[in-house]
């Protein structure tokens, strides 16, 4: 077994655990801010979860970039693959639907626009969590 894939597997679980937390609990509480505090909530948000998530996302990209060059020993081409693929719906959900979202919250929250982000992360919920079970597969084969 591979330490990128080890590192690949930690950085992924932290997200898949980062993404359920978001998922279940704080997305639904944008809702109890209210619309007179809402744009001050969503700037210190941004600052301060952005280094949670950033750091994290790009440890994942750059080992799964690595991955599919550098399969380990035992290791399927499909896990790799497969992962690579939610990889990218996750970044292109992130950057065409979640972030756009964020910052018309940011603008004027909209009860709407805070149900629309939380029906919408199901996709990157769902996209990691299948991650995380790729890259559990993908140890167990390289063990």
């Amino acid at each position: 077994m591979t330490t990128i894939l080890l590192i690949h597997l930690a950085a992924t679980w932290f997200m898949v655990g980062l993404i359920w937390l978001i998922q279940i609990v704080h997305y639904p509480l944008f809702a109890a801010v209210g619309p007179d505090g809402f744009a001050a909530y969503a700037e210190r948000h941004r600052r301060r979860i952005s280094p949670v998530v950033i750091a994290p996302m790009l440890v994942e990209l750059v080992t799964g970039g690595i991955l599919l060059k550098q399969r380990p020993d035992g290791v399927d081409a499909w896990p790799v693959w497969t992962g690579a693929v939610l990889i990218a719906v996750v970044w292109l959900t992130t950057a065409f639907v979640s972030a756009p979202l964020h910052g018309r919250l940011a603008a004027a929250f909209d009860p709407a626009l805070g149900r629309r982000l939380v029906a919408t992360n199901w996709i990157r919920t769902v996209a990691w969590s299948i991650r995380g079970v790729l890259t559990v597969v993908m140890v167990g084969m390289a063990s």
